[in-house]
């Protein structure tokens, strides 16, 4: 043992530091006394505890003690920021842990002095991480978990609260897993050293030790192994010696336990905690597939106000067809599942804002524009930021950027009142903190934040407000300059999603000033974006060179095309919708080059937890409890570690396994009727095939012995137009995309025909009802919808959720 306390201390932590769950017991108020552990354990050695509410409720604490310890471990591992974040994140889903039996209303009414001291050490913890202060960071941590402690004994008793502070060492000893695959070995051994001070001072040493003396060996020698792996840089060592520290300290809990469901239901606590080590680890590494997603739907938030202003100008078509056109982009956009996925109520109110800003755009009414913007703004912001993460600040720094941008070219033609409204509406957002962006900067860099706010934002408003050119100048060069230098402080594949944003918004402001009749304006608008693109845009330039030179070299070409058009009297907007395909395709070759979101290690973490799982006592306790629960346990944990190895909706299959897992635990403690609700939602599914009803003449697949085929791509029908005879069938195929509906206009078809419509309706309204309500007529993957045309003369007709993005066609019958 001489050895690992010589390790302490050249470590500097001293042996008699108390942590959580340590050598202090705890009163009600939550307040630390010390006292000789084993005279402690002597006098409250009691019957084995049973498993109920109450010991999930206490597991579910654990998982945050674990929580904030794997923030400090971030911390310590050089990643304030992004520990600051997983602080937040914390405290955010604590305080959505409602219900009887949900940890936060538990943990109000079993101590009220534990929940507030518990609170007010979480936003301790915050701070510190923010300040870049690690020690605060973890006086903090370790005060909000002696708080929980105090709650968990108060709560389960003494066995039940030894039994998981056993394993919450275990889970603790396990980030060093996480800290050595990012190479932070120092980190990893100070956590190692700090969770081995923490069982020696803890009352569950002397119990374990009595109880299984084989595992407190076990797992005495493993935490060496770990700071021993740490400071040879072993990082395969270290995560062999962590796992093994797992599997010591939860075999040593159920000898401690004494009762295999109370110890159960922590070790179901202990995966999730090691689910939070996964995606702290996929935190540490470069963006994921998921900010490429978030990066490409910010540049709809720009599109969508150049489609408002364009048709205030008076060019109404142009601003439906702009509407129109995201439309039909983000139905085969890779983005569509992802934010589908990802906030399925901002994904439905993107959408219905783009069909309102597409109409309004038509009718050219202003108070009908402004409120369809809105709508699609507050739902990409949403949108955003579920998939951007802790990113999204950068990309509401390009957004602003191309807002400013737009601010310029109402002052060019002579708005300055417009102008002025749009610096203004960007101020009231920045101290709204939208998108985290006003917190972020002013944590970034202080001297960013005052040259940003104090001296040129509010002063370019008045410049535009009084026409005054040269501070027009001044100020917009010094917010667009400010905001640059923030994207620059990031890495550059994140700076590079925000800078793609930004010039594809740019080239669509050339392509609308061509639209209102100045191409010399366009051209100078584009041949500018060319040379801030030149000059770096922030690493972008690079980065994309670097990452695919083909993509680079035709992002370059496309942007030469849209001068040209202007210069030429060209089609400037078909120019530069293909720059911003080619952006598009640029930011996600930037983020695949980046190395991505360390997501091969995190999948490792919960692969092995899969592992682990399928050969615990928990596995067979959980299965006979609830099958449905154990089979959702089971198919959660593999969509986490799928999602994981993909890069991709990493945040919403994190939440999944831990929503799982809190049903988990219910369950094996007896009590899966008290589990609390977990917020999670169903939602609306049109367009996935188990909740797509076909009706009448939908059949799989391609009938032999139709006459002619019609496919329907992801917003497309091909052909659009098809010249058939009378008596001919025609089937609807469905070849890309989600479900669609095949609904003939009742207004557009032939005198005396019949109404047609996928799903059987006798009337377009009833089709459209059906679809609403019940996704009746959807033709899903896999099948098509069969119609004979009886009738001649001209039959139109659509597709009720792609109606927006232009999904229409038309079958002409001839004799």
């Amino acid at each position: 043992m001489q050895r690992r306390r010589d390790l302490l201390k050249s470590l500097g932590i001293a042996t008699g530091m108390a942590l959580a769950g340590c050598s202090t017991s705890m009163s009600e108020s939550g307040d630390a006394t010390t006292t000789n552990s084993n005279t402690e354990h002597a006098a409250t050695t009691t019957a084995p505890p049973k498993a109920s509410a109450d010991t999930a409720v206490a597991a579910e604490w654990n998982v945050l003690r674990a929580r904030l310890f794997d923030a400090v471990a971030v911390g310590r591992a050089g990643n304030t920021g992004t520990a600051a974040s997983l602080a937040q994140g914390i405290f955010a889903d604590f305080e959505g842990m409602g219900g009887e039996h949900g940890a936060h209303e538990s943990l109000e009414h079993t101590s009220e002095s534990a929940y507030e001291g518990f609170e007010t050490g979480l936003g301790d913890l915050k701070e510190s991480l923010a300040e870049g202060d690690i020690e605060g960071a973890a006086d903090a941590a370790e005060g909000a978990s002696k708080k929980l402690a105090a709650a968990h004994t108060k709560l389960v008793g003494s066995t039940a609260a030894q039994t998981l502070n056993l394993q919450l060492l275990g889970a603790r000893v396990a980030t060093a897993e996480a800290l050595a695959a990012v190479e932070a070995y120092e980190a990893a051994e100070t956590v190692a050293a700090e969770a081995m001070t923490a069982f020696e001072d803890a009352l569950v040493h002397d119990s374990v030790e009595e109880a299984d003396h084989e595992a407190y060996e076990n797992f005495e020698h493993a935490v060496e192994d770990v700071q021993s792996a740490a400071g040879e840089t072993d990082a395969a060592g270290v995560r062999e010696a962590a796992r093994t520290a797992v599997v010591a300290a939860v075999d040593g809990s159920y000898a401690v336990a004494g009762a295999d469901a109370v110890a159960g239901v922590g070790q179901l606590a202990t995966m999730k905690a090691r689910g939070y080590d996964a995606l702290a680890l996929s935190s540490l590494g470069g963006p994921s597939t998921s900010f490429a997603h978030a990066a490409a739907l910010t540049i709809y938030r720009a599109r969508a106000y150049d489609a408002a202003w364009l048709a205030k100008r008076g060019a109404t078509d142009q601003g439906a067809t702009i509407a129109g056109d995201v439309f039909a982009h983000f139905e085969g956009a890779k983005a569509h599942e992802a934010l589908e996925e990802a906030d399925h109520e901002a994904y439905e109110g993107f959408e219905s804002g783009l069909s309102s800003l597409k109409s309004a755009a038509k009718s050219g009414s202003e108070s009908d524009i402004d409120a369809a913007v809105k709508t699609v703004d507050e739902n990409l912001v949403a949108g955003v930021g579920a998939l951007a993460g802790s990113y999204a600040p950068v990309l509401q720094s390009g957004f602003f950027r191309a807002r400013f941008g737009d601010a310029r070219e109402l002052y060019e033609q002579g708005h300055g009142d417009e102008a002025a409204a749009i610096v203004e509406s960007l101020f009231a957002r920045f101290e709204a903190n939208e998108a985290d962006f006003h917190e972020s900067l002013e944590h970034e860099s202080e001297s960013l934040y005052e040259k940003f706010e104090h001296e040129h934002l509010g002063a370019l408003k008045t410049a535009y407000a009084e026409d005054d050119a040269d501070a027009v100048e001044t100020h917009h060069e010094g917010v667009m300059s400010a905001l640059l230098s923030f994207e620059d402080a990031h890495a550059d594949a994140v700076a590079s999603g925000a800078e793609a944003g930004y010039m594809a918004a740019r080239v669509f402001d050339a392509a609308a000033a061509a639209t209102l009749g100045d191409a010399n304006r366009a051209g100078s608008i584009s041949q500018s974006t060319f040379e801030h693109f030149e000059t770096g845009a922030a690493g972008f330039h690079e980065a994309l060179e670097h990452a695919n030179h083909e993509t680079y070299e035709s992002f370059e070409h496309a942007l030469g095309d849209i001068t040209s058009a202007a210069n030429e009297g060209g089609d400037v907007y078909a120019a530069a919708k293909e720059f911003d395909a080619k952006a598009v395709t640029a930011i996600y070759d930037v983020v695949s080059a980046s190395g991505g979101s360390n997501g091969e290690a995190a999948a490792g973490i919960t692969g092995d937890v899969f592992a682990s799982f399928e050969t615990a006592t928990v596995h067979e306790l959980l299965e006979e409890a609830d099958h449905e629960t154990y089979e959702s346990f089971e198919a959660a944990l593999g969509d986490y570690t799928d999602a994981l190895t993909s890069g991709e909706g990493i945040d919403a299959a994190a939440s999944g396994f831990a929503a799982a897992t809190l049903r988990a635990e219910f369950a094996v403690a007896g009590a899966l009727d008290a589990a609390p609700e977990t917020g999670s939602h169903e939602g609306h599914d049109h367009g996935s095939s188990e909740s797509v009803t076909g009706g009448p003449n939908v059949v799989e697949g391609t009938p032999d012995d139709a006459d002619h085929v019609v496919k329907m791509q992801a917003v497309s029908f091909e052909p659009a137009s098809l010249t058939v005879s009378k008596g001919d069938t025609v089937a609807f195929v469905h070849e890309a995309g989600e479900a669609h509906t095949v609904t003939a206009y009742g207004e557009k078809i032939p005198a005396g025909a019949s109404y047609w419509a996928s799903g059987g309706f006798d009337s377009q309204d009833a089709a459209v009802a059906g679809w609403d309500e019940h996704s009746k007529g959807g033709v899903a993957s896999g099948k098509s919808y069969v119609h004979t045309f009886e009738t001649t003369g001209t039959h139109h007709y659509y597709c009720i959720p792609h109606e927006a993005a232009g999904m229409t066609g038309k079958i002409v019958v001839e004799d």
